[in-house]
């Protein structure tokens, strides 16, 4: 027995000798990994279920396409392929080719111009066999949504000819065959600028092309048997127009011609209307005066149907050019924008440019403050109100006007009722009071009446899919409404259930919103709703009791069910349909999918499940095969493909078999309770091969509640903002992220209230080294950390992104992205203060962390940027400067012209280096970088950076001691 315990031993040290070893191998993540770490994206499966593709492509660099044949297991690459599509009768794959990015890249440090970067390729891939058909520069593409056999694209315009060439050879065949046209004895003028290029025709069957030259914009009608294009002019004789060509004759047919723009094509469903507005107005003038053309096929002739003089045109009133034209799906009605024809101004010539006054007013009756005003002014100036035109009887009736701006159709344009909301009157209200009270009106589309039936909603209502109702959640009473829009009354659909249909977790001091609207089945007959766990089928006539369709199922296994909506352009869903349901466990995190049908009370079928996340489900039209993605902390969201019932999973990506090259870690739920008492979970990420009795150093890092992110894959790349957990736990760092619940009122007591107890309960675990602990977070998590680190002295570092650090100053200031004041956030959202600075004016100092600067003693990074436009940089040199008078270890990055999170990937790659430098240095005794020990000059500045390390000087014998 001893022979054999002793040779258990043997092997079993080997064993664990060798898995040492194999750990040993792997290597910690770095920042120069960032650029190869793949995504998977674009995943497409075709109408008959036989392909599937996608995209892999690096965050920097070439990637490439995949198509895979579900029968025969092949698979086929292409180099830098993108935007690609399936055609509708799954025979051929269409896609972009990316030019070289290093080629691109070498070119663009020779200073080269845009006009000579290479342009993008189009591919055509023959599915049978995949033989491929490439194009040069081709700026885009387009097939029809129901058609087949065509494909359109436009080209990009030709390249200059060599020295040495002749100039004739520089012109297409197109326009040698117009200009034979010319009389010789006439010179003309011609338009050296004009902006269009050559679209292409492709049979794709045949192969045969139809080209037209000059083209600027372009159509595929829906069936595929049309295609609609506008050219530009070339000269005195070949003017701009629209054309029309018929694949069914193979003739190109001239809708309108010799106007100076035209612009908004938009066909019929049936494709045989088309519908376009134009001018005469050169493009130099102060007022362009667009009308709007309508055109059959029958006819063959543009007929004028809008003008500024048209009956039922509001006087003073013109045709938009912004607006978007579009059918009813009867092709009986044309919608089109209108709006108030601007005021024309004399130009001032008796004053120079440097003479003239640049001004903003202000005053308290603005609607919108003029910060506001501004952010929307390009907005505004391109405003349209919706109209309508009666093709069959010829007549226009305008439905949108400055006091109801915003008009709703039913989903098809047929129904004869519409939908007005507006919140004109409350618009002074916008920057304190949220949700923004509005006004409904139902606006009759045959009488041209308009009947008030909503006073001072908290809701957004919107019309169903056969316009037979509106519908709306209601914040002020948390329940769900319907109305007949023939005039019925106003019924509370939810409330009789006895079940709460707002968000129970809401901790902000505003009204609740609702769990979410899952659609309507055909005929308008119900409308789907969600509670907290499961889907409702309501009957907007009240008449019927309301029934859940997922039979409490979710409510009893502590699940939200979802609604998987499979068809994006869906209008309903089918009366007798089966439908997909997602499933999230609220206890473990886990995803599942289930079936549920509309019509039968049955409980919820589960077809797949696991201690993953889920997502991207998709299914072939024609055909029972799905692909979906499923992933987890230590898994790729890679592509995954079933048959109709989840059975025979097979994958179909691998994106990063590198990951096994690298340390990664583990992730965990933790729960604990509050200094409250409340329960609470938080994510607890630990390093490959922890070993419970080392101590690690940890990071906590935390953004309001982030537990459902259990089985989130965290993809290493440059940060925008926060900490790249994986980057941090694969170099030897816990990171803990608590979730946070807040009291009105106590924002920053509630952070701590939630936060230390978390990590108290983990350092008695006795594996954190409590002597080297940081804090980060960016944003309102920035916020959180200026405030804590004036209370505890805890934490060995800190990092705060764009923190808030005065409240009372933040309150009166301008989100200048959107324009807005930020009083609605302190008030009413995410700051949760509850009140005005005067109501509360204590809450607004005890909140704010500039008061108590004094108490600071952790050293604190900032990272606030110059273009800032949701907290204002102001804030952060609030706090820096305090800081910085009272002597405490202070930095601030303050990246030029950025904005709340960084978007260029130069400075998140930047960030993520001196982040890490931070941390190190605290909590791991690493040496300071020179940016920190010694700072950069400006005279310096995008010459030296700083990252290299101050390694610390030796001391001298006798020297004296600070």
């Amino acid at each position: 027995m001893r022979k054999y315990l002793l040779l258990a031993a043997i092997c079993g040290a080997g064993l664990m000798q060798a898995q040492a070893q194999q750990q040993t191998a792997k290597k910690p993540l770095t920042h120069d990994v960032y650029d190869s770490w793949k995504g998977v994206s674009g995943e497409k499966i075709s109408n008959n279920g036989k392909y599937v593709l996608f995209n892999v492509n690096p965050q920097e660099g070439d990637g490439e396409l995949i198509i895979k044949n579900y029968i025969s297991n092949a698979v086929k690459q292409y180099d830098r392929g993108g935007r690609a599509e399936f055609t509708n009768d799954s025979r051929f794959a269409v896609f972009e080719i990316k030019p070289e990015y290093q080629k691109v890249r070498d070119l663009k440090l020779k200073k080269k111009k845009a006009d000579d970067l290479p342009k993008d390729s189009l591919a055509i891939v023959k599915l049978e066999d995949m033989s491929v058909v490439k194009v040069p520069r081709v700026k885009s593409y387009k097939l029809p949504k129901e058609g087949n056999d065509w494909i359109a694209y436009h080209l990009e315009k030709p390249l200059p000819e060599k020295k040495g060439a002749k100039a004739a050879d520089a012109k297409a065949a197109g326009e040698k065959k117009e200009e034979a046209k010319k009389p010789a004895s006439k010179p003309l003028k011609q338009n050296k600028k004009y902006a269009g290029t050559e679209l292409v025709l492709r049979n794709l069957q045949s192969g045969q092309e139809h080209r037209f030259t000059r083209v600027t914009d372009y159509i595929l009608s829906e069936k595929g048997n049309m295609l609609y294009f506008v050219k530009d002019e070339l000269d005195s004789l070949h003017k701009a127009g629209v054309y029309a060509f018929s694949m069914a004759d193979l003739k190109t047919m001239p809708i309108d011609t010799g106007k100076v723009t035209y612009k908004n094509i938009s066909a019929d469903k049936a494709g045989e209307q088309l519908a376009f507005v134009a001018t005469t107005d050169t493009v130099g003038a102060e007022i362009r005066y667009f009308n709007l053309y309508g055109w059959n096929k029958k006819d063959n002739k543009a007929a004028l149907l809008a003008d500024t003089v048209t009956k039922n045109m509001p006087k003073a009133w013109m045709v938009s050019e912004h607006g978007r034209l579009n059918f009813s799906e009867d092709g009986k009605r044309l919608f089109f924008g209108t709006f108030p024809r601007p005021t024309r101004y004399e130009k001032d010539t008796t004053k120079l440019e440097e003479e003239k006054v640049s001004l903003d007013i202000w005053t308290y009756q603005d609607p919108l403050i003029q910060p506001m005003q501004l952010k929307n002014k390009d907005r505004e100036l391109k405003r349209s109100f919706l109209a309508m035109y009666d093709l069959k009887g010829k007549r226009m009736q305008q439905l949108a006007t400055l006091e109801v701006p915003d008009v709703y159709l039913d989903a098809y344009g047929q129904s004869d009722v519409a939908l007005g909301v507006s919140d004109e009157k409350y618009k002074i209200t916008i920057g304190y009071e949220t949700p923004t009270r509005k006004d409904a009106y139902l606006i009759d589309l045959k009488k041209g009446t308009k009947k008030q039936v909503l006073s001072e909603t908290r809701g957004y209502p919107r019309m169903s899919p056969q316009g037979n109702y509106i519908y709306w959640y209601e914040p002020t009473d948390s329940s769900w409404h319907a109305m007949s829009s023939k005039g019925g009354a106003n019924i509370n659909l939810t409330k009789r259930i006895g079940l709460p249909f707002y968000d129970e977790t809401n901790d902000i001091p505003t009204l609740p919103d609702d769990y979410g609207f899952a659609g309507w089945v055909e005929k308008d007959s119900y409308m789907l709703v969600y509670d907290k766990h499961d889907i409702w089928k309501l009957d907007p006539s009240g008449k019927k009791a309301p029934e859940n369709l997922t039979d409490k199922y979710g409510r009893q296994n502590n699940l939200r069910l979802r609604y998987e909506q499979l068809d994006r352009e869906q209008k309903f869903i089918p009366e007798n349909a089966a439908i997909y349901v997602s499933g999230f466990n609220y206890k473990t995190k886990a995803d599942s999918y289930f079936r549920e049908h509309i019509s039968k009370q049955v409980a919820p079928e589960k077809l797949i499940g696991s201690d993953h996340a889920y997502s991207g489900l998709n299914k072939a039209k024609d055909a029972e095969r799905l692909t979906f993605r499923r992933g987890s902390f230590r898994e790729y969201n890679d592509i995954y493909a079933a048959d109709a019932n989840f059975k025979n999973v097979e994958k179909l990506s691998e994106a990063n078999p590198q990951m096994k090259d690298y340390l990664w870690g583990n992730v965990e739920l933790v729960e604990w309770k509050s200094t409250d008492g409340m329960p609470l979970e938080g994510l607890l990420f630990k390093p490959e091969n922890f070993d419970p009795k080392k101590k690690y150093p940890m990071l906590v890092y935390f953004y309001e509640r982030s537990s459902d992110g259990l089985h989130t894959y965290r993809t290493p790349a440059p940060s925008a903002s926060t900490i790249n957990i994986s980057y941090y736990v694969s170099n030897g760092y816990l990171v803990f992220v608590p979730d946070i619940v807040y009291i009105d009122g106590y924002p920053g007591e509630s952070a701590m209230d939630c936060i230390i107890p978390g990590v108290q309960s983990l350092v008695a675990q006795g594996f954190v080294d409590d002597k080297n602990m940081a804090l980060q977070g960016q944003s309102w998590g920035g916020y959180q950390i200026a405030y804590m680190v004036t209370r505890t002295n805890m934490f060995k570092a800190a990092m705060a992104g764009a923190p808030v650090s005065n409240m009372t100053s933040a309150y009166g200031g301008i989100r200048w992205g959107t324009g807005m004041s930020r009083q609605f956030q302190y008030e009413r959202t995410q700051s949760r203060i509850g009140g005005t600075l005067w109501e509360k004016p204590m809450q607004f100092i005890e909140n704010s962390p500039l008061f108590f600067a004094d108490r600071v003693r952790t050293p604190l990074l900032i990272m606030h940027n110059d273009q800032d436009g949701a907290v204002p940089w102001y804030q952060g040199i609030e706090y820096f400067m305090a800081l910085r008078r009272l002597n405490r270890p202070v930095w601030m990055l303050v990246y030029n012209g950025e904005d709340h999170n960084l978007v260029q990937r130069k400075n998140r790659k930047d960030l993520s280096v001196r982040m890490a430098q931070f941390f190190d240095h605290y909590l791991k005794g690493e040496p300071m970088p020179v940016w920190m020990k010694q700072g950069v000059p400006s005279v310096v500045k995008g010459k030296e950076y700083g990252f290299e390390l101050v390694e610390p000087q030796p001391e001298v014998a006798g020297e004296a001691k600070e």
